[in-house]
């Protein structure tokens, strides 16, 4: 017998059994490409333990990691047209919409939730970037005047967390209605004298940008996010000059006053807590017309008793 070529049977099935491995058990980071264990990323909260990039993550995971564990709920948006155009390019766009459903398990780009933030009352609207692009059409937009009627309604903070490419060129000008639509629901928000805060995550660009996401009372944004309007390329050749390497970036825009703060994504649920707290229980100012009790003045020695002493 040739053991080179006739291997017994039983050698045969027992070298040549393959191996099931989970597909979902190493990720890559996309921007140092090492590989990181599955289970420790989720523990990280999908933040790179190598080279600490934030990578994104879908809106119900971004809802679990801020709002408190137990009672928060998912606030369910009315139905709407779902393809007024009947817009149609290499692809239906009802067909898009029933791919990036099945995809996400969500109906649309966002998620409304509402629940409490370290006990205090609060409302989330979180993008899911898988969603086209987390692209703005009239869903996303009826997703955000619902949430700032949930926040009015219990008296609580909200915080939005976009991801998106801009307006969903599908829907046409519906898609681009929704920016004084949700910049008019912020609007009430503030009227209730209600804190809004927006944490800009990667990427916030284009109608989302030009909108809701740039109003908010604090503007948050996480590590390296690109932020912006239009892309690099398109400023570059309207300009006609080369850009700074880390335009867009959220640490750019923070060096030049765009945003308040760049938090890392394990510290952004306390941070998130602390100025909700600050934001509805200001420190109490004193009263300038409040009468200062001051202390009284020293009795008056006499010359007798200074040469006693």
């Amino acid at each position: 017998m040739n053991w080179l070529t006739n291997i017994p049977p039983k050698i045969r099935a027992l070298v040549g059994k393959k191996q099931e491995v989970p597909e979902n058990l190493w990720a890559k980071c996309p921007q140092c490409e090492q590989m990181i264990f599955h289970r420790e990323l989720e523990a990280a909260l999908h933040v790179c333990s190598h080279c600490g990039h934030h990578l994104r993550i879908d809106a119900r995971t971004r809802v679990s990691s801020i709002l408190d564990p137990d009672g928060w709920e998912t606030v369910e948006l009315a139905p709407c047209v779902a393809d007024p155009l009947k817009f149609r390019d290499r692809k239906r766009y009802s067909e898009r919409l029933r791919d990036s459903r099945s995809q996400t398990g969500g109906d649309d780009a966002i998620l409304v939730a509402a629940g409490t933030l370290k006990g205090a009352p609060a409302t989330i609207a979180a993008f899911d970037f898988r969603f086209m692009g987390g692209s703005m059409g009239i869903a996303v937009g009826d997703g955000i005047l619902a949430a700032a009627d949930r926040a009015v309604a219990d008296r609580a903070a909200l915080i939005v967390f976009p991801s998106s490419g801009g307006a969903r060129m599908q829907e046409g000008i519906l898609s681009l209605v929704q920016m004084p639509r949700t910049a008019i629901a912020i609007e009430r928000v503030k009227q209730a004298g209600l804190p809004y805060i927006v944490v800009l995550t990667d990427p916030t660009t284009g109608g989302v940008s030009a909108s809701f996401a740039m109003l908010g009372d604090i503007a948050i944004a996480e590590p390296g996010a690109t932020i912006g309007f239009a892309g690099r390329r398109v400023i570059e050749e309207t300009i006609r000059e080369t850009l700074p390497e880390n335009f867009q970036s959220a640490e750019y825009l923070l060096e030049h006053g765009m945003v308040d703060m760049v938090v890392p994504r394990a510290e952004m649920r306390d941070t998130l807590a602390d100025l909700i707290d600050l934001l509805t229980n200001p420190l109490e100012t004193p009263d300038p017309e409040a009468e200062l009790e001051l202390p009284a003045p020293p009795a008056e020695r006499t010359p007798d008793a200074a040469v006693a002493e």
